[in-house]
């Protein structure tokens, strides 16, 4: 294999487009990775460990945009970055009119009725760029990351002092009035109003609650560190109360990973005290609520539901449409498998669902192995090798170092997915795909080449193998729920209309269990 690098002096690019254009990139014939990013040292020296570049260049700043790709050859590799200014213009440079501001303060000037700030630049310097939106009165959407606990924190107490919030830092998805910011996906407005610590937890809850036909007023992310107990939950809380003053939020939903006791009994106050009916998803986590109005849901499937009848004021549950014979299917599966495909594989783009999926499966299954494991005790030591059953999350950021998210470029899963099949002890291969707004044009399709590779694979040795999926997403985002879950269906994948029932059924099914 041969590396060939490329830096172009102050070229500042946001991330997510650098994301896209590292897929692109790493899609070429001949390349096997490509990474498109700015040089700060931390994403130097990540790309020094994944070895995409031999040295850590000395001039490089963090204004500069490096690309590196390893290809098969210094010839393919030289033809990839030579597509690097094609892909770096507009994608139709004839009707595309932008203006490009040099400072927050240009951009906020030119649109002085904006009331929020995106800010995705390098961690160091995200801190000033955040400071600078709440000094203007605005709320800041902060995709970027490396912040430390100290900095967010003092961030979050100076926004709060100005009723203003700080939605991250590394926040990948929000809903404000109904735009979409980061991984979002295109939900209709409603009466419910979502607060997540959990990125994928969002997109699951906001796409089923639309699903299921009611809507949101706003989806509000929060930063993976908001509820532990350093930072406090200081922007959940302020969310809660912005919420509890929108006449339009009628119902409540809360969701994240489960927080600290002390947070905890700090939002249950704030929420009840806002006398609105509000459900709340601490994944795993067993509190109870004396009060009638709050209700606790155990999965993502079960909070959207329960906001859903809530915001209905109806006595019976709504449903969730699935396929009539999917019973009938998942008994077939089960006999198709024989009795040396004893485990199951789970290989997830979303960190939530991937989480979400472990606390389905452990009842069925017993503990489950994870880079990103509900049990410390069950940590793989070597997340590329799995063990007995393994959920692997693949948007955590020892496999995204380097390269584009999961969610984004398909080339990483799909390696795994041929991995994982051709192991003789392993039956089921569970999977998510998430649709919207920055995920790949066509994620389902871009699964398809392993899915049959792997089938054909195992066919020749005399094996099946049984794939189950959940898509999350709305039939409104670019890609379309239905086209991609027909694809899926079409290759013989079992499909299921949330991440908890695809993760019910392929753990009844490893397990040979009544379905």
């Amino acid at each position: 294999m041969a590396i060939v690098s490329i830096i172009k002096k102050n070229h500042y690019q946001d991330s997510m487009k650098l994301m896209k254009i590292s897929q692109k990139l790493g899609a070429l014939k001949g390349v096997r990775q490509a990474s498109a990013i700015m040089a700060t040292k931390a994403n130097l020296l990540m790309l020094k460990e994944a070895e995409l570049i031999e040295e850590i260049p000395e001039s490089a700043s963090a204004n500069d945009l490096i690309v590196a790709v390893q290809a098969k050859s210094a010839e393919i590799g030289n033809e990839a970055i030579l597509k690097l200014d094609s892909l770096l213009m507009p994608s139709d440079i004839s009707t595309t009119s932008s203006v490009k501001y040099k400072s927050l303060e240009e951009a906020s000037s030119a649109l002085p009725g904006a009331n929020v700030a995106v800010v995705s630049v390098p961690g160091e310097y995200a801190k000033l760029e955040v400071a600078k939106a709440i000094t203007k009165g605005l709320h800041t959407f902060l995709f970027s990351d490396n912040l430390s606990i100290e900095e967010e924190v003092e961030l979050k107490e100076r926004a709060r002092e100005k009723g203003l919030l700080v939605m991250g830092p590394g926040c990948g998805t929000a809903i404000i009035n109904g735009i979409g910011l980061g991984f979002s996906n295109v939900i209709r407005s409603g009466p419910i109003g979502v607060i997540a610590g959990a990125g994928t937890g969002l997109q699951e809850v906001t796409s089923l609650i639309n699903n299921l036909g009611s809507g949101i007023t706003h989806g509000i992310g929060v930063g993976g560190r908001d509820l532990s107990e350093e930072v406090g939950g200081i922007t959940t809380l302020e969310a809660i109360k912005m919420l509890s003053n929108d006449q339009n939020s009628k119902v409540l939903l809360l969701v994240s990973k489960p927080p600290s006791i002390k947070v905890a009994e700090k939002i249950l106050t704030s929420v009840r005290e806002t006398g609105k009916p509000a459900v709340i998803c601490f994944l795993g986590s067993d509190l109870k609520s004396e009060n009638p109005d709050i209700y606790f849901a155990s999965t993502l499937e079960d909070a959207s539901i329960r906001a859903v009848q809530l915001a209905q004021k109806s006595n019976k549950k709504p449903r969730i449409n699935s396929s009539k014979n999917w019973k009938k299917l998942a008994q077939q599966s089960v006999k198709s498998l024989d009795s040396k495909q004893r485990y199951l594989r789970g290989l997830y783009s979303g960190g939530t669902l991937c989480y979400e999926a472990q606390q389905v499966l452990q009842p069925i299954l017993g503990n489950i192995y994870s880079n990103a494991p509900l049990n410390k005790e069950f940590k793989l030591k070597d997340s590329n090798k799995s063990q007995r059953n393994s959920l692997i999350d693949l948007g955590e950021e020892e496999f995204t170092v380097g390269r584009p998210h999961p969610m984004i470029d398909a080339n990483l899963r799909s390696e795994r997915i041929m991995s994982e099949a051709a192991k003789a002890n392993v039956g089921v291969i569970l999977f998510d795909v998430v649709l919207g707004y920055v995920a790949s044009p066509d994620p389902a399709g871009d699964l398809l080449p392993a899915i049959k590779e792997a089938k054909k694979s195992a066919k020749k040795k005399g094996r099946n193998l049984v794939f189950v999926s959940h898509v999350c997403g709305t039939d409104k985002d670019p890609q379309g729920l239905i086209e991609q879950e027909e694809k899926l269906r079409q290759e013989g994948v079992l499909v299921f209309p949330t991440n908890a029932l695809a993760s019910r059924v392929a753990g009844m099914i490893t397990a040979r269990g009544d379905i």
